[in-house]
């Protein structure tokens, strides 16, 4: 779509120090219409929220105990650390040039020498699709951890599909209200989740040292015991352990989606990203060491109510259904966060690409309603689209289970196509340019290991978790992720290929820009 011109006297918000931003987002291609009430240090939280630390190594975990217990929850998750941060910087660079929203397929599209309109339509089609089935995996995932906390006081009490069904449409409405009307107050409780998240981890480290109830293991024990016999896969079972730090970090270039709502964000938004796995990675240890420490045996955990091993490893540890629910609960809260933030982020990957003509109801969900200074449309329709995937559960757990895998993959895939076009195609030509750049030599490196990381990523997101593989325990989500796009495709040739014309050409901003000189209280 053609960008529209903008003016200083109609920057949201208003004041002079908006200047610098409307000019870079105009040199971009498009014409401001986001509140920027972020600042860095809000929007890291943010990233580290949709982490959600307990709630994203915590909730998959059931998925390292197949993958043999304590070597693969521990050395798993330094080894993700490693391989995601590569993912981290590779991103930043790219976030750095073309500071919008419109993220991943923007970038593709700036950068590709031919083929740009098909590539970006592709590429934004899979992260559109990551960005909803991400945000529905938190939100189900959410449900379950509902249900099985209850089960930790009635221990025969399993929630039946429809039951979690309606659970998760309650979080899923509540969350919508919370972002629709509460914009001015997210970034604050951005702030508030980061503190309740050290706060949560230091508690769950002090009471599980403490209490270990089922008894503590030796260090060796701690960080090296490791069990192949229940997924069946031998010698490939430690890499089925490496899914919760994967899924963990899997959201890390949502973030990019908030670009439109952060002052200097050339600068701001790679920071962000970067930091993110560094102090979340650090974090978590402090999480995975007291657990690894006093871990019951894993046999008993695979039978977990929910298939969630958290509030029954909790309860077992503490010794009683009290102390198993006072942590719990503190999981709970960070999760409440991470749906927040996601669903915030989601809807702004949602309304980038439909400000650009390329999804069914175009107009209507690039709408930015001027009183609440949101995109609530595109909040409706991520939120309604999460629903009606939802009550796949109802006919089918495996197909939806397929869509947690898919978000993790989709993302996967929108991350590596931006970053192999700018490798392979564009020779880092762009991105050297970025005000924020990991150089000439550095660049390249973490470009190759994200990539390969990714090609691994997608096969062993698309495997099953334990073997032998039967219609229940078979993984669908490439079949789900080519009948998504199968979909897309449809609507490109049918409508989409006659006006979506790819985003506004733009050189985006190089480190010749010059800095934002912020004058306003977000710094």
């Amino acid at each position: 779509m053609d960008a529209e011109k903008a003016s200083p006297e109609v920057v949201p918000g208003g004041d002079s120090d908006d200047v610098h931003d409307l000019d870079s987002l105009t040199a971009l291609g498009y014409t401001p219409e986001l509140r920027r009430n972020r600042s860095l240090f809000t929007l890291l939280f943010q990233t580290l929220a949709i982490a959600a630390i307990p709630y994203g190594e915590g909730g998959p975990l059931i998925s390292a105990i197949y993958g043999g217990g304590q070597l693969s929850i521990f050395l798993g998750w330094l080894v993700v650390c490693l391989l995601d941060e590569c993912v981290a910087l590779s991103l930043s660079e790219l976030a750095s040039r073309y500071p919008t929203s419109a993220g991943p397929y923007y970038w593709s599209f700036q950068i590709a020498k031919s083929n740009k309109t098909v590539l970006s339509f592709i590429t934004g089609w899979i992260w559109l699709i990551g960005n909803w089935t991400i945000t529905l995996s938190v939100n189900f995932g959410f449900a379950s951890l509902i249900s099985a906390t209850v089960a930790m006081y009635h221990p025969d009490f399993a929630a039946n599909d429809w039951q979690l069904v309606l659970i998760f449409f309650a979080i899923c409405l509540i969350t919508l209200v919370i972002c629709t009307f509460g914009n001015t107050f997210l970034p604050m409780v951005d702030t508030i989740c980061a503190a309740w998240t050290a706060l949560s981890i230091l508690i769950i480290l002090i009471a599980l040292s403490v209490k270990a109830d089922v008894g503590r293991h030796s260090a060796a024990y701690t960080l090296g015991h490791y069990d192949t016999s229940f997924s069946g896969w031998g010698g490939f079972t430690f890499f089925i352990g490496l899914l919760p730090a994967a899924y963990t970090f899997s959201a890390i270039g949502m973030i990019s989606s908030m670009a439109e709502e952060v002052h200097d964000p050339a600068i701001k938004v790679p920071k962000a990203m970067s930091l993110c796995v560094p102090v979340g990675g650090t974090a978590g240890l402090f999480f995975i060491l007291p657990i690894c420490a006093t871990l019951p045996p894993l046999a008993d955990i695979i039978t977990a109510p929910s298939a969630q091993a958290i509030p029954y490893i909790f309860n077992l540890v503490m010794g009683s259904p009290g102390g198993g629910l006072g942590l719990v609960f503190l999981v709970l809260g960070v999760t409440m966060f991470c749906s927040i933030s996601i669903t915030v982020a989601a809807s702004r990957c949602t309304w980038a690409f439909a400000r650009d003509d390329a999804i069914p109801g175009a107009k209507l969900f690039a709408i930015v309603s001027k009183r609440l200074g949101v995109p609530v449309y595109a909040l409706i329709l991520t939120t309604v689209v999460q629903m009606l995937l939802g009550l796949i559960n109802l006919g089918s757990s495996s197909a939806f289970t397929a869509f947690v895998s898919v978000g993790v993959i989709a993302l996967a895939v929108s991350y590596a196509i931006p970053i192999a076009i700018s490798l392979l195609w564009n020779h880092r030509r762009e991105v050297s340019q970025a005000r924020w750049n990991c150089g000439r030599i550095i660049g390249p490196i973490v470009n190759v290991v994200a990539l390969g990381w990714i090609s691994f990523e997608v096969v062993l997101f698309s495997m099953p978790t334990a073997l032998p593989v039967t219609a229940i325990t078979m993984n669908y989500a490439s079949v789900v992720l080519v009948g998504f796009m199968a979909m897309a495709a449809a609507w490109y040739f049918i409508y989409a290929k006659r006006v979506y014309k790819g985003p506004p050409a733009s050189d985006g901003l190089s480190a010749d820009t010059p800095p934002h000189t912020e004058i306003s209280s977000q710094k």
